[in-house]
Order: C-alpha cells, then sequence, then structure tokens
C-alpha cells in the first residue's frame, strides 16, 4: 500500500493513527464523524464512530439514549414493543397497552381468541359446563358464555317428542315445531305406518301424530 493510501480521503490529512473505512476509504476520525454521523433522534446529537449506533425503522439512537419513552428503562438489547412512535419496553407495554384476557385479566400475547367482543387466552377458553378447553372445538354460547356441544345439549337443548335426544339447530339442522313440541325432521313420522309428515298434513291425538289416512279412524284433535 502507497503512502497515499494511508491519507484521509476527505482531508488527506495523514492517517498513520487511528482511522475508519468507509466503502473501502480511510477517513480520519474527525472527517468520518462529521460526513457519515447519524444523528440521535432522542438528543439530537451525533453518533460518533467511538459510540454505539442504535437503529429502528430507519432513526438512530445512542446506546444510552434508547429507553422507554414512559418509564426511562434502557431497551438496548432488551425486547422492547413500539405504539403510537414511541419505544415501550415491555413491562409497560404489557401492563398498560396490551389486551387483557377476559377469564384471567392477564396480558394476552399474539394467538389469542374473541368471543363475544372480548379477548381469551386460548387455554381460559373453555365450556362453561365441563371446563373443556374450545379453542379448536365447535361450542355453542348461551348469556355471553361459550359451551362445549354436550354441555349445550344437555343442558339447553329442547328435546325431540319422538326420540328424546336434544335439537340444536346445530349446522343448520332441520326440526319441526308444533305446539309446545319439537321433532328432529327425520323423526317427525306417523305413529302408525312411520310415513313421513314433513311437508305433509296430520291428525292429532293426545300427544300422537298420525297422516290423514291413518288418523281418518282415530278420534283425532284436529
Amino acid at each position: 500500500m502507497t503512502t497515499a493510501q494511508f491519507d484521509c480521503q476527505y482531508c488527506m490529512a495523514s492517517l498513520l493513527g487511528k482511522y475508519v473505512l468507509k466503502d473501502d476509504n480511510p477517513y480520519c476520525v474527525t472527517c468520518y464523524d462529521r460526513i457519515f454521523s447519524n444523528y440521535c433522534e432522542e438528543c439530537k446529537e451525533p453518533i460518533k464512530s467511538d459510540s454505539k449506533d442504535l437503529c429502528y425503522k430507519g432513526h438512530h439512537w445512542h446506546e444510552g439514549c434508547f429507553n422507554c419513552t414512559k418509564c426511562n428503562q434502557s431497551l438496548a438489547e432488551k425486547p422492547f414493543a413500539a405504539k403510537d412512535e414511541c419505544q415501550l419496553c415491555s413491562e409497560y407495554y404489557s401492563n398498560e397497552c396490551s389486551s387483557k384476557c377476559f377469564h384471567c385479566k392477564k396480558t394476552i400475547m399474539p394467538g389469542g381468541i374473541m368471543f363475544c367482543g372480548q379477548p381469551w387466552h386460548k387455554e381460559c377458553f373453555l365450556c362453561r359446563g365441563c371446563r373443556k378447553e374450545l379453542c379448536e372445538e365447535e361450542f355453542m354460547s348461551r348469556d355471553d358464555y361459550p359451551f362445549c356441544l354436550d354441555c349445550y345439549n344437555h343442558l339447553y337443548a329442547k328435546k325431540c317428542a319422538t326420540c328424546t335426544k336434544p335439537i340444536t339447530g346445530f349446522r343448520d339442522a332441520k326440526f319441526i315445531c308444533f305446539q309446545d313440541r319439537q321433532w328432529h325432521s327425520e323423526c317427525f313420522n306417523c305413529e302408525k305406518c312411520s310415513v313421513s309428515l314433513v311437508g305433509e298434513g296430520f291428525l292429532t291425538h293426545n300427544k300422537e301424530i298420525f297422516c290423514h289416512k291413518c288418523g281418518s279412524g282415530v278420534d283425532t284433535d284436529m
């Protein structure tokens, strides 16, 4: 290397002492700091070559200036969150800014679920009846509480007048309602001949239902 290569690229001063390389070109410290230093967002002073330059989204800080906007705790080499152009330590963000689980009131990190407009941890979203986790299960709601299908059917679903099993209406299940009784569509059949009465006229006697043919010889209610 010739002597010229040890001269500052800008002021041509000798670089036999300390110097800084930029794009493979040598600069004296004074020229480098004046030409290339970024300015700190906090103190507005240049971040010189002997200081650590912390960069986030195109903005720069001295290591000692990169602090939580609210509590002034150093964020250098620590996790932090950004909100409304402020850098916040994880403790402040967790306590003041993040969503809280409707059930346990603790902070929800990404991955929670929403139910009735409220955030829940997946592990807190349980059936109101049996406490089964529902985050990956089909469920029903009652009074703004979630229930697994088994508990909902047992506690709230109306029972079919023929088979006595729950009528849930889940997944657009079809059912028949007459007066104060309900039937699954597949259970709504004539008591005598078992022909389906869905979409057909029928007659009743006490709690029994008949097609017109079978009911013609019965003292029916209608």
